[in-house]
């Protein structure tokens, strides 16, 4: 099958199109024939090795993982001992993120990472729920109707459901991205739009719940942004950042009654299917601002990586 395989860490000139076996599924696995697989966050820091936690598949280079891609969707050709939830000819979706493996024709998958298709999705539109949606519907769940929210990297997937989901709970929305996405925030349902480049949003507000999906600002920062009783969750960001939330984070939000901390985000079908059928019953639009071949990861991981896609990109490996 081909792959795109990476054995060094750094940019997408070291990702190699090539002919590699197809996995065979181990007991408890499936093998998914990929139709199409979306780009994530993790797959960009996957790829450069940076934060240091995106090294915990090889330290010095990928070894573990030298196939990115987790968020997948096509059809299971094969089923290894034990799976009783699919079988060969259904159309699946799931995020295989410990291992990735989803940049190439087919990945091997536990059956539990995986849910069946809705048939009002397209799988493209599959593809791109699973990391995102996750993401989206748990941060989403933090706050209460009437309270004010904001979503710094509003502009990218989870924003884009997150924005969505928060509106359709009845919160106060402000999204926070760049210039060229405060149009989309909008549209989106956003009540506020602001360019963080030129205004600074932890002066702004004050807001009940903070997410911030790109974090690099300091505790401080943070805990200005929050009413009392405020709550400010990460997702991802510098191994700084997330110590300094992890240890000062804690101090400062038990002494002013806030909370700082990051957020854990649960993996699984059972965090993302519920979305999905949402999208699938039209309450919620699934984004994909552009789509690309196989052959075009490099040029798809770098529209993504450099923030320039408004919601998800896909890359379709084959036809539906």
């Amino acid at each position: 099958m081909r792959a795109w395989v990476n054995e060094r860490y750094g940019s997408v000139e070291e990702l190699d199109l090539r002919e590699v076996p197809t996995p065979e599924p181990a007991p408890g696995e499936v093998l998914v024939e990929v139709v199409a697989t979306s780009v994530n966050l993790s797959d960009w820091e996957g790829l450069r090795g940076s934060p240091a936690y995106a090294r915990l598949g090889g330290l010095r280079r990928p070894l573990r993982r030298p196939i990115l891609g987790s968020d997948v969707a096509g059809r299971v050709v094969a089923v290894g001992d034990g799976v009783t939830r699919f079988a060969v000819g259904d159309e699946v979706y799931g995020d295989n993120i410990p291992r990735f493996g989803g940049f190439a024709e087919y990945v091997a998958m536990p059956e539990t990472a995986l849910a069946r298709k809705p048939p009002a999705l397209t799988l493209a539109q599959a593809s791109a729920v699973p990391q995102a949606g996750a993401i989206a519907a748990q941060a989403v769940a933090l706050a209460a109707p009437g309270e004010r929210m904001l979503i710094n990297g509003a502009g990218g997937g989870s924003g884009s459901f997150a924005i969505q989901l928060a509106v359709a709970k009845g919160l106060q929305v402000t999204g926070v991205d760049n210039a060229g996405k405060l149009d989309f925030l909008r549209r989106l349902g956003a009540h506020e739009a602001i360019d963080y480049r030129q205004t600074d949003f932890t002066r702004t507000g004050p807001y009940d719940v903070v997410v911030d999906l790109v974090a690099h600002r300091s505790v401080f920062a943070y805990r200005r942004a929050l009413a009392p009783r405020g709550r400010c969750l990460m997702v991802g960001g510098t191994v700084r950042t997330m110590l300094r939330m992890l240890t000062l984070g804690t101090v400062v939000g038990a002494l002013t009654r806030t909370r700082l901390g990051i957020l854990v985000v649960h993996e699984g079908p059972a965090h993302f299917t519920d979305l999905a059928d949402r999208c699938a019953a039209g309450e919620v639009d699934i984004h994909i601002d552009r789509t690309f071949d196989l052959a075009d990861l490099p040029a798809a991981l770098v529209h993504h990586g450099e923030g320039r896609a408004l919601g998800k990109v896909v890359v379709l490996v084959r036809d539906a």
